[in-house]
Parts: C-alpha cells; structure tokens; sequence
C-alpha cells in the first residue's frame, strides 16, 4: 500500500507539472531536443545540388554512378533520468531535500516528454544500483517513475557514479538523451561520462543546496556527513571560516563545470532555495542557439 502523504505528493507534483509544462515550455523542449538524432533511410542518386558529404562511395563505386544516403528525423527520442539518491541527497535547509527536488526537476521532464510521446526510463542509483525501469510511453508510465522517485527509501549509502554509468551503457541500446542528476560530491567519473556521452547524449544536473554554497553565522553546529556518519564541530560565527567553506565550494563546482565542458557536457545547475524552471528555460535558450 502507498502512504496517503505519498499519495498526496504525487497528487500535488502532478498538478504542478501540468501547470509548468505548458504548450511554451513543451515547445522548447521539443525545439532543443527532438529531431537532432538522424536515422537511415535511403540512397537515391545524386542530383545538382546535393551535399557532397552525403555521398555513398560504396554504391557509387558499384553502379558507377553518383548515388547520396538519405536521412529523416527520428520522430521518436528516449529519455533516461540517472538519479543518485545517495544519502547526501537527503539534505536541505530550505524547501525541500535535495532528492525532492531531483524528483520534482525529473516529473517536469518526464511530463514534457510525455506530451511529445517520446519514451522515457529511469535509473536510480546510490553506491549500487538500486532500480531500473526501462524506457516507455504513457502518463501512467511517468506516474510510476514519479511514484519510484518520492518513495525510494535506503539505508544510507554512498555513491557510485562511474558504476551507474557503466550500466547505462549496456542497457540502452538506441541513442538516448540521459539526465545524469546528482549533487556530484563524489569525483572520478570523467572516463565513463565521456564515454558514455559519446553514444547519447548526456545532460548533468546539479543538485545544491544553499548550506552548500554559504553558511550562515549560526554558532557552533554539528554537521555529520551523511554517507560516513563523521561527526565535526564547527563555529559558523568565524566570517574566515564561511569564507574559506564559500570558497572552496565554488572551487568545487568550478572544477566540475570546467571537467563537463572539456568532454562536452551540458550542465544545468538547480538548487533547493530557488525555482528551477527559469534554469529549464535558459538551459533550453542556450542549446537552441547552439544547434
């Protein structure tokens, strides 16, 4: 049986998503990510105009005549979410947790591809891989990995990025758009990311909080890391301190940007203290003036 409040939440994501995926924002979607994957589908010959590059030097060469591959749009396209529900992900200190607010970002998405009748799966991942729902059509599919992602519920692990990775590419076959989201507090992951982006297409998604970028001055806190269960003592009334914490977090996320732009990774950055559709909506804005 499903708890009523879990059924409410559900019920309240619904409602909200339909509210944000509008014809606007489905649109955009659309626009940035259907139609750039191409598919075979035949050889005719070669007329006047026609780009050299698509020239099919096999044929030509047997029938001594120029002949060029023909390509369509592929009308369908697949979305796997690959969301880390480790146990850092059960933090936040103003709305919500960081893993609410994953699987909020995911059911906007999965939403917007449900009206563009495109498939959709999801991964859900800690140190191990804990669920896979391959890729399907249909609002009650989306329900049901909305549904899997509020209730996910494990003792606390840590997280094994480059181990989701690897199982993503052996189990999706046909080119996919995957949205890798995670806090990314772990590193190591660049090899299997690039590799893995080399056969889809790979969006990173950071999920933040705003304790994780300043602290605020509060005194002496306990804060206990939620993946080793380490317990230290720190003044957050030492303005050094924030400083130097604010600072080393921006380093941080620097480095992580700086690693997804050099094997071409897009990342779209969210956080628990601010609306993440205007994010959405400037992340489509920048790939659409990219392809």
């Amino acid at each position: 049986m499903i708890p009523k409040e879990l059924i409410k939440k559900i019920r309240q994501i619904q409602i909200y998503t339909a509210r944000t995926v509008d014809a606007s924002f489905a649109g955009q979607y659309e626009s940035v990510f259907k139609g750039r994957g191409m598919q075979f589908d035949e050889v005719r010959e070669y007329t006047p105009g026609d780009d050299v590059r698509t020239i099919d030097w096999n044929v030509t060469a047997r029938t001594g005549r120029p002949y060029i591959k023909r390509y369509v749009e592929e009308r369908e396209m697949t979305v796997v979410f690959a969301v880390d529900l480790s146990a850092s992900g059960d933090f936040g200190t103003v709305n919500k947790m960081k893993n609410e607010l994953a699987a909020e970002f995911c059911a906007v998405l999965a939403f917007a591809a449900a009206k563009n009748n495109d498939k959709v799966g999801l991964l859900i991942f800690t140190d191990q891989i804990e669920l896979y729902i391959p890729p399907k059509k249909g609002i009650r599919h989306m329900l049901r990995l909305i549904r899997e992602l509020l209730y996910f519920k494990m003792p606390k692990r840590k997280t094994n990025i480059p181990g989701a990775l690897d199982y993503l590419a052996k189990v999706i076959r046909k080119k996919a758009t995957v949205f890798l989201v995670s806090d990314f507090i772990e590193t190591g992951f660049k090899k299997p990311l690039s590799l893995l982006n080399k056969r889809h297409d790979v969006v990173a998604v950071s999920v933040r909080d705003r304790a994780e970028v300043a602290l605020p001055g509060a005194g002496l806190i306990e804060f206990a890391d939620a993946e080793t269960g380490q317990i230290i003592l720190v003044d957050t009334s030492s303005k050094r301190f924030r400083n130097q914490y604010s600072s080393r977090s921006a380093q941080r996320f620097d480095e992580l940007k700086n690693m997804l732009r050099t094997i071409n990774v897009d990342c779209i950055s969210i956080s628990t203290d601010k609306p993440y559709v205007q994010d959405m909506v400037r992340f489509f804005h920048m790939r659409r003036k990219r392809y």
